[in-house]
């Protein structure tokens, strides 16, 4: 980042925060209300939370600090926040710099979190791009402790580094106004992973081809599961953690 002539009403405050603060939509939050008070630095990730760094007017800035755990993303927790008052270096703008991955690994990860409302509501609209995409996800939801695979929480330390985004999805992790805005395991059905359905081993077939369209592939799958299930089969689905059996269950009555 650039640095200018320090103005002698600006001060700079050194922040770290430490508990569960990756993997919640705590940078994009910090980036929002550091932009929306006008103060110029930076935010990262590091092995042991979050660190920021922000210039401005003091008032502004304690302001700021007040307002970071007044306003912080619900799923976070806040277990530790030191701050520290410095003189100003003079930065002209505010982001969201490379994650740090030094020092004791030591920062919480929270475990998945099921689907919020907002993807809820784009899974069932037929005109949403996602529609019945089954892992659509955003900062407020979806994997994080299942598919890390080392600290600091980016996507590069996941295992969704196997799926490029596409440029939609890339679009939405790169805005600032978008609740998608750095969510690491941003996914849609032009880029991200996919249903399929196999036959139990031994013969280990798959039983659903897969179609040009991918959403058409997740569907065919879903479907023909279901089907089993209704049939009394027993359906083993492999999350991102392990298996789920599902299975009907009848009980007899006297």
């Amino acid at each position: 980042m650039d640095h200018t002539a320090a103005s002698p009403n600006h001060v700079r405050l050194k922040i770290a925060v430490r508990g569960a603060v990756q993997g919640v939509g705590f940078r994009p939050f910090v980036f929002r209300l550091a932009t929306r008070l006008q103060l110029t630095g930076g935010v990262h990730n590091s092995a042991q939370g979050v660190f920021i760094e922000a210039e401005g007017p003091r008032d502004a800035l304690e302001q700021f600090l007040l307002r970071l755990e007044v306003e912080k993303p619900p799923r976070s927790f806040i277990q530790s926040l030191e701050a520290t008052w410095l003189e100003s270096l003079g930065f002209t703008g505010f982001e969201i710099r490379p994650s740090d991955p030094h020092g004791p690994k030591n920062t919480l990860v929270l475990p998945d979190i099921a689907t919020c409302p907002d993807c809820l509501r784009e899974i069932f609209d037929p005109a949403n791009r996602r529609y019945r995409y089954p892992f659509t996800n955003c900062t407020h939801c979806g994997p994080r402790f299942s598919i890390i695979e080392a600290l600091p929480y980016d996507r590069a330390n996941t295992s969704m580094k196997a799926f490029p985004m596409c440029p939609q999805c890339q679009a939405e992790y790169n805005d600032p106004q978008d609740r998608r805005f750095h969510a690491q395991p941003n996914a849609c059905p032009e880029c991200g992973p996919h249903v399929e359905l196999w036959e139990a081993l031994p013969a280990g077939d798959r039983l659903e081809a897969c179609p040009a369209l991918p959403r058409s592939r997740d569907d065919a799958a879903i479907l023909a599961a279901a089907a089993a299930i209704r049939r009394g089969q027993i359906v083993a689905v492999k999350g991102l953690g392990g298996f789920h059996l599902m299975v009907v269950t009848r009980t007899k009555t006297s």
